[in-house]
């Protein structure tokens, strides 16, 4: 994969950068707002992290002006400007992820290549996402996606909806959620899965998605009428 990071502070572009590059990644660094959108269409890179406070020209209006001129390469923005209208902001003017500073590097690199797959099935003529009416994610990593916009849950609550989106319309049963939500954790009592169901629940409400309990059956994701 090669990289394009905009980072003007130089001790994160240099952690970043060597972070990456021992992941596999080829990464070239820009530390200049107004610098970046030439570097950007000179290298045409598979992935873009930005950071939104830059020199010379904001991260958002780099996008912004990017976006512009043609240039679709997914975006993943860097701030620790973590307010929500900076986030819903830089989301409508193009960028496909987003993750507030401190961020864990692994997480940083599974969106990375989330997004990377996701370009190459759709250059490729494949769908290696999961769709189910207003909710997306791409298979195996990666947030899942409420339309265009990030849907931020803890990661079990994530885990469970998942699950239950691999399977239209089919009640999933209570065990083998518990199975996909604690893999491994004999010490939790197979009544936390109500717990995460419950929370998940109420988070998907106004969504036009009903997460339904059938007795004796198991838990249904299910489309509003």
């Amino acid at each position: 994969m090669q990289l394009l990071l905009i980072e003007d502070d130089p001790t994160m572009r240099a952690t970043l950068e060597r972070s990456l590059t021992r992941a596999g990644m080829r990464v070239q660094t820009c530390g200049d707002g107004a610098q970046a959108l030439a570097v950007w269409q000179r290298l045409q890179p598979d992935a873009v992290l930005l950071d939104l406070n830059l020199p010379g020209l904001d991260g958002l209006e780099v996008l912004k002006r990017a976006r512009a001129a043609g240039l679709a390469t997914p975006v993943v923005i860097l701030t620790a400007r973590g307010t929500v209208g900076d986030r819903v902001l830089g989301l409508n003017l193009g960028a496909d992820d987003y993750l507030p500073k401190p961020f864990d590097l692994d997480e940083l690199e599974a969106r990375l290549r989330a997004l990377y797959r996701r370009q190459s099935a759709e250059r490729s003529g494949r769908d290696e996402s999961v769709q189910f009416g207003p909710l997306r994610y791409d298979r195996d990593e990666g947030p899942v996606y409420l339309d265009h916009r990030i849907l931020e849950l803890p990661l079990r609550e994530l885990q469970l909806l998942r699950a239950l989106m691999c399977k239209p319309g089919h009640a999933l049963a209570r065990e083998r959620l518990f199975e996909i939500v604690f893999p491994g954790e004999a010490q939790v009592q197979p009544e936390a899965i109500e717990v995460v169901v419950y929370r998940l629940r109420k988070k998907l409400a106004g969504t036009g998605l009903t997460l339904m309990t059938l007795r004796g059956v198991g838990y249904l994701l299910k489309l509003d009428a």
